[in-house]
């Protein structure tokens, strides 16, 4: 380490911090700015200084010769006690390479918080960096995690578990019975999950922390495919059915509780749709306390009838929809045309051949989200999960015959295979089979339950 001059003359700096034995030279920024983190807590005997001094530092990697080396020697020569940690994070990267405005590859934040929503956005930068190493950004990439981890995962659980307790329990958290192994296990990895994600977020491992909290939303997904609650309603095993319930309502909440730092306003949200008043659970309840008991949300408590806080958002739409008006003509054309490009077989009157109909991928699947479409009175938009990873978005023509929350936990059968649609703005990746007697649509089911994705021969 070399000496270091925190001195600047005003013949070369103009503006400044003057010094006090000088009155032709100003103080070098890296000497009078450091020295803003006691001043504003009102040092020496201000009350903020002593409650906050020694705090913790939080900084990007570029700036920590100053944080590491000036800062500690000027607080030790000054007699201070020197901050408890340093927290250095790194940079995001756009292709692998640093964010430069000469280069053109600077990401807006103000943009993506406008296109996706604040805490949406929030929610990427935590989960996707790996605090203290560097992390590539793409919108690509926060649209799939967003996708993935809102829509499917959390939006999901919420949507179904919400809309079930409407439709069995008249939107009321039930009462629970003894609880079973099942129970059990859910309520010790809620503790589990918990207990991790405090102590990770404390050490600034963000995106670990909520990694842990994922294990318990994915468990939550499957814990109701596993518990199957439409099962247990047509059974009339109403008391099974409220232990169910409640068990999945109560770790919603810790989950809710949990996300207060990283999603203010989607944690609020959510915890209003499980009837907890704004401002009380998140402000008040210790996340230590939470996570050593399952308590908080009591029987009675009124639910909202339903959820859509995180809509999956449509990768291709994104990508198409500043073209797709360009060649009306095109689509028109096509469309004329469509007839003669397919003709029926020689001699079959419109027949096809076994291989033509083997072609055709149709698959069982579980319909996990059914809501009405935004821009169509007679569309449903449904989320149906046909074992890939991740719930298939079909758009189809029910909303006239069913109410959205009489889908939800109904498995249909669907073709899979056909060409992406886009309707009314939203993007149909398949079609629901029904039947139609007497002007009436009836969705195609299987006979008995059958594990999604189980193909159709």
């Amino acid at each position: 380490l070399e000496d270091l001059c925190i001195s600047r003359p005003k013949s070369r700096l103009t503006w400044g911090i003057e010094l006090p034995f000088d009155k032709d030279y100003v103080c070098y920024v890296w000497f009078d700015a450091l020295l803003n983190y006691i001043s504003a807590l009102g040092w020496p005997d201000g009350e903020k200084y002593k409650t906050f001094w020694p705090g913790e530092h939080l900084v990007a990697k570029d700036i920590l010769k100053p944080h590491a080396v000036f800062w500690p020697t000027m607080l030790k020569a000054a007699g201070l006690p020197v901050y408890q940690h340093l927290n250095v994070h790194g940079y995001w990267l756009v292709r692998d390479t640093k964010m430069s405005k000469s280069l053109g590859n600077v990401v807006e934040p103000l943009e993506m918080r406008q296109k996706y929503g604040l805490d949406a956005f929030r929610y990427f930068l935590l989960r996707e960096m790996h605090f203290g190493s560097d992390a590539s950004f793409s919108e690509e990439g926060m649209v799939t995690r967003i996708n993935a981890d809102l829509a499917n995962d959390l939006g999901n659980l919420f949507s179904r578990v919400l809309s079930m307790t409407t439709k069995y329990f008249e939107s009321k958290v039930p009462q629970p019975g003894e609880f079973s192994e099942d129970d059990k296990a859910i309520v010790e990895l809620c503790a589990t999950a918990m207990t991790n994600y405090i102590q990770l977020f404390g050490n600034t491992q963000f995106a670990q922390g909520l990694d842990s909290l994922w294990d318990l939303v994915r468990a939550l997904n499957k814990y109701v495919d596993s518990q199957a609650p439409w099962t247990l309603f047509k059974q009339g095993d109403t008391t099974r059915l409220g232990t169910v319930m409640y068990v999945l309502l109560s770790a919603m909440r810790k989950v809710a509780l949990c996300l207060w730092a990283v999603m203010p306003d989607a944690s609020r949200t959510l915890l209003e749709q499980l009837g907890q008043q704004p401002g009380e659970g998140p402000v008040t309840t210790s996340l230590e306390a939470e996570a050593g008991n399952f308590d908080g949300l009591q029987p009675g408590t009124e639910v909202a009838a339903s959820s859509n806080l995180f809509p999956r958002i449509d990768v291709k739409a994104l990508q198409q929809e500043a073209p797709a008006e360009k060649a009306p003509k095109a689509k028109k054309e096509k469309k004329q045309e469509a007839p003669k490009a397919a003709p029926a077989a020689e001699g079959q009157s419109g027949e096809i051949s076994f291989d033509q109909f083997k072609a055709v991928e149709m698959r069982a699947g579980t319909v996990v989200v059914a809501e009405k479409h935004p821009n169509a009175d007679r569309i449903l938009r449904l989320e149906i999960d046909f074992d890939e990873g991740q719930p298939r978005q079909i758009l189809s023509g029910l909303a006239d015959y069913y109410k959205p929350e009489e889908l939800v936990g109904k498995q249909v059968i669907a073709v899979l295979n056909l060409a992406p649609r886009k309707i009314r703005g939203l993007m149909s990746n398949g079609m629901v089979l029904t039947a139609e007697k007497d002007g009436k649509l009836s969705v195609l089911t299987p006979a008995a339950p059958v594990p999604n994705g189980s193909q159709i021969a």
